[in-house]
């Protein structure tokens, strides 16, 4: 099973990488953590966001489209970064969580999420719809 791993945004991550000794620490024990995770075969992808200041939205309403400029409100509501992972379960998924180093200087959290899979839609899926998603996966590992 595929899982999204969300590191929520703090006030910290809000502002901006800081170059200091917590920080540089902080970013050595990511960085062994990561590399267990992709040891372990688990980790298909991860990555931090930039702070929410340099991002925009697009909002949709019907046709309209509507650009919206960060930073946004609710930091707590925020994405800082994320991890795609491959494991058997929710419970390794957990596992593999609570041995993550603290992402941030204060308090965070971790938000999992199992991605959809082909096999959730196939009772509503046509055999045309079947097939462009089989194309579209082809090109995605073939890059």
């Amino acid at each position: 099973m595929r899982v999204m791993v969300l590191v929520k945004a703090t006030d910290d991550s809000e502002a901006g990488m800081r170059a200091d000794p917590e920080t540089t620490a902080m970013f050595e024990a990511m960085g062994r953590f990561n590399e267990e995770l992709v040891k372990a075969g688990v980790m298909l992808a991860g990555d931090g966001l930039k702070p929410s200041s340099h991002g925009k939205r697009v909002a949709f309403d019907g046709p309209g489209r509507r650009v919206i400029d960060g930073p946004f409100a609710e930091t707590r509501e925020l994405v800082a970064g994320y991890w795609l992972w491959e494991v058997k379960d929710m419970e390794e998924a957990l596992a593999w969580a609570k041995r993550c180093p603290n992402p941030m200087p204060g308090p965070s959290e971790l938000e999992i999420r199992p991605l959809y899979e082909m096999a959730d839609f196939q009772e509503i899926l046509t055999p045309e719809v079947k097939e462009i998603h089989e194309r579209t996966r082809e090109k995605l590992a073939g890059s």
